[in-house]
């Protein structure tokens, strides 16, 4: 074999070892661009009942709010997000940024918006006290994170907090109609996440 037989051998394969390499080396570079990871916002806790009177005052308005929580390492811009109830009343975050691992509480009466702290400047109550879903979307109206709590979908009371649902189910399947029929009241539930 002659030594340009080897050379040009040398330099096709030399040729493909770059094609490879550069292939394999694109989509590295592409993660030195990170992308936008998504934002990890939810809703952490839900006071649907205000505690005390409930005069409509503003005082008692603002103790019933709904709490939002960002648990990435990411500023995420609610701006255009929205939580509302399965009533149809609905809050329009305007030019708010939700700093890393914060929480913000969303009032339902009036109020002066802080970091912390924005307000619905509503007159009446927002949450019904024996059943309601808050539910958070983002600005192109997608689904993020929703809280219920009163009946479930299937009819039966959810006063039970998340962590003990495979408890209650549990429950049903030993007992009979009746039995769950009993579990049918009045309670109310406080909190979101545990």
């Amino acid at each position: 074999m002659s030594a340009n037989a080897v050379s040009a051998r040398c330099l096709a394969a030399a040729a493909i070892a770059a094609a490879v390499v550069g292939t394999v080396a694109l989509p590295a570079s592409a993660a030195d661009h990170p992308h936008h990871n998504r934002s990890k916002v939810e809703i952490s806790a839900v006071q649907y009942d205000a505690p005390g009177r409930n005069d409509r005052s503003a005082r008692s308005l603002n103790r019933e709010w709904v709490e939002l929580t960002n648990s990435s390492r990411h500023t995420v811009n609610l701006d255009g997000w929205t939580l509302s109830a399965e009533r149809g009343e609905s809050y329009t975050f305007r030019h708010y940024r939700l700093a890393p691992r914060t929480t913000v509480r969303v009032h339902t009466g009036e109020g002066r918006d802080t970091s912390t702290d924005l307000f619905q400047d509503r007159h009446r109550e927002v949450w019904d006290n024996y059943s309601d879903t808050a539910t958070l979307r983002d600005d192109r109206h997608r689904f993020v994170d929703d809280e219920s709590w009163g009946r479930d979908r299937h009819g039966r009371d959810d006063r039970y907090n998340r962590h003990d649902r495979d408890d209650r189910h549990d429950r049903d399947n030993r007992h009979d109609r009746d039995d769950r029929d009993d579990r049918h009241g009045d309670g109310h539930h406080h909190g979101g996440r545990g």
